[in-house]
This record gives C-alpha cells, structure tokens and sequence, in this order.
C-alpha cells in the first residue's frame, strides 16, 4: 500500500495492491453482514411512530462479543435504561455503521476491485465525507479483529504478533496493518 496522501486539487488518494484491496473489502463485507444480521427483523409488535421514524431496535444486548463491543451499553449500572437507550438507538448506528462500512467497499469498487488483475494497483481517491466514513468503520474493523484476539492493550498485540500459531500472527499482522491504513488516513486529513 502506498499511504494515502493529499491531492492539491482536493481529495485524498492512496494505492492499494490487490491482496490488500480484497482483504478490506472482506473485512468491511464481515461487518455489514454482522450489523445486518443484529438489525434484522423485531420479534415484537412495533410501535407505529417509532417506526415510522426509524426507531424500535431491540432492548436486549447482542451475545455476540464484536457485537458486545461495536454497540455498548450506554449505562453499564442501569439495565433498564440501557435497554430503552438500546431499543431507540441501535437500529440508527447499526444503519451508520453499516453505511461506512459501504463506503470502503463502494471506493474500492470505484477504484476497480471487480475488474482488477494481480498485476494492476487499485488507486482509492476520497473525498471529505467518504474519508471520515473509512475512519469511521476502520475503527470499526479493528475492533471487530481486536475483541476475536482478545487485544485489550499494546501488550496482548505484542504477545500475539509472538504466537507459535501462524493464523494469530497473520491476523495481528492484519490488525496491525489496519492501523497503518488508518494512521496515514488521519494525517493526510486538512
């Protein structure tokens, strides 16, 4: 990857190699699909305004740890407002999220993923908003790979880049190469 970079016309542009662009991509498609599955149909009776305004997710917190972590409870001492904040909100952030997520994998498409050879580079350009979208559902991603390792910390990541077991160093690699991803992002930002 060649780091993204300010373009004196406007626009920030980096350079991906193929392998690079289809692992994002599946890791941004991972994450539609999860926040998809969490925000599918009620098993309850709607209320008619809250769904007319988009509202009425469910009250009960996701099992499923990425989950746990990508849509937190927002009083941790309280249950039951948790529950209500939950069941208001969390269908709008999944949107979000899975919306940001659609925007790694549309700039990637854009920048010809579908029609690419193992010889060509794919060079993604982004404007303001579809920047803070990558940033957004970078974070996203690396929580999603962090809560599967179980980095909590720079050390669990240091112990981990040090496994015997080659899939746990390649997926901390990746982890680690999401943050370069994300880093040069950020500081080619105005």
């Amino acid at each position: 990857m060649k780091p993204f970079k300010r373009r004196r016309r406007g626009g920030l542009v980096a350079t991906f190699e193929p392998g690079e662009a289809q692992v994002l991509a599946s890791l941004a498609g991972q994450v539609v699909e999860l926040l998809r599955d969490r925000n599918g149909e009620s098993q309850s009776e709607a209320d008619p305004l809250a769904g007319q305004l988009g509202l009425g997710g469910p009250s009960l917190p996701p099992e499923d740890p990425v989950l746990q972590r990508l849509l937190p409870d927002a009083y941790r001492d309280d249950a039951e407002d948790s529950a209500e904040f939950r069941r208001f909100t969390e269908r709008s952030l999944t949107s979000a999220k899975v919306a940001n997520a659609e925007a790694i994998l549309a700039a990637l498409v854009a920048a010809g993923l579908d029609d690419v050879d193992d010889e060509e580079t794919l060079e993604v350009e982004l404007d303001a908003e579809a920047a803070q979208s990558w940033l957004r559902s970078l974070t996203d991603i690396r929580l999603s790979l962090a809560v599967r390792l179980g980095i909590e910390d720079d050390d669990d990541a240091m112990l981990l880049a040090r496994s015997e077991d080659e899939a746990v160093v390649a997926m901390t690699e990746l982890y680690d190469w999401l943050g370069y991803v994300q880093e040069t992002l950020v500081t080619s930002l105005p």
